[in-house]
């Protein structure tokens, strides 16, 4: 009985890891825009773009070229990440330059994003979705044989699972250890001493907003194949999920990690609730599991809102007029 509960709980895991970290990578890169003090609620529509160019290199490096899988999964990451941090900048140039309300601008991108996704999967491919089904998994030589943490991070593993855990190591120490990453942080927090120490907060949020979109275009492409194997112009929400989660997370990576595994565990228990030791007795109807990312987001963000502390510019257009 012991032995089935333990298995069981690796066999969660190994589902809870990939979510976690697509979770993550999109929350980072969210963590950067509204750090800078432009929101960014264009996840959504950044994933999509990211998860489509990311579903199309992958088809023509697989099936037209030829390539190695883990290559070219590695390049597909690259062009997605790319697409995502060029797509971001409409975003950025409607924000930073023409000062446009950001809620619009970004809602405008998820829109026009899907509706290109579409457009040329069917014009291309005759239907609605770019399948790509292969298996991303690998083992680790050696790694993989040691217990416990070789099942959850060496056996069965994505490569995105690496490129995540680096990912939140290098956002930590940019954002705390360096200095573009003070004078990032100052410009969402009071550009106009940031700016008056010679601090271009203009160009420093044009920065914030394309490494957001980068990492979110990156964190498309993770979804695509982590979940579904195939581009279907959808990524179910992750986008808005990462939102949630950066907001709980107060802006700090190291929150936003923690509560990333809570929220990919909620995640993975709403796809195969009905499959878990220990909730299929519960008959409860499979609509329920489904529900509870949603229901955890609304709870989470109820408890968490009233100490919440946004950047204190976020979202306000810079006008150099004003002090």
């Amino acid at each position: 009985m012991i032995v089935d509960i333990f298995n069981e709980i690796v066999s969660i895991l190994s589902y809870v890891i990939p979510v976690m970290v697509a979770l993550l990578i999109v929350s980072l890169g969210g963590l950067f825009s509204e750090r800078s003090g432009v929101i960014n609620i264009a996840l959504e529509g950044i994933m999509v773009m990211g998860g489509f160019v990311g579903a199309m290199s992958m088809y023509l490096m697989l099936y037209i070229i030829g390539l190695p899988i883990q290559l070219a999964v590695f390049l597909a990451f690259i062009v997605g990440a790319l697409v995502g941090a060029g797509f971001s900048f409409f975003h950025a140039f409607a924000s930073v330059s023409m000062q446009s309300n950001q809620i619009i601008s970004a809602t405008a991108l998820n829109l026009f994003a899907t509706a290109l996704g579409l457009f040329v999967a069917r014009t291309f491919f005759g239907y609605r979705r770019i399948n790509v089904d292969e298996s991303y998994r690998f083992d680790v030589p050696f790694l993989s044989e040691i217990p416990i943490l070789g099942d959850l991070l060496f056996k069965n593993a994505f490569l995105s699972t690496y490129i995540g855990i680096v990912l939140l190591i290098v956002v930590i120490v940019i954002l705390y250890k360096t200095r573009f990453g003070l004078r990032l942080r100052s410009c969402g927090e009071n550009p106009h001493a940031a700016d008056s120490l010679g601090v271009d907060v203009g160009r420093m949020r044009y920065a914030g907003v394309m490494i957001s979109g980068l990492l979110a275009g990156l964190g498309g492409v993770v979804f695509m194949i982590a979940f579904q194997n195939r581009f279907e112009s959808d990524v179910r929400g992750f986008g808005f999920l990462a939102l949630a989660l950066l907001i709980s997370g107060q802006w700090r990576p190291q929150r936003i990690f923690l509560i990333s595994i809570l929220f990919a565990l909620m995640r993975v228990v709403a796809s195969r609730g009905d499959s878990i030791m220990g909730l299929r007795a519960l008959e409860v109807p499979t609509d329920f599991f489904r529900m509870l990312p949603y229901i955890l987001t609304l709870v989470v963000l109820a408890f968490t809102s009233k100490h919440s502390r946004a950047p204190e510019a976020i979202g306000e257009p810079y006008d150099t007029g004003k002090r």
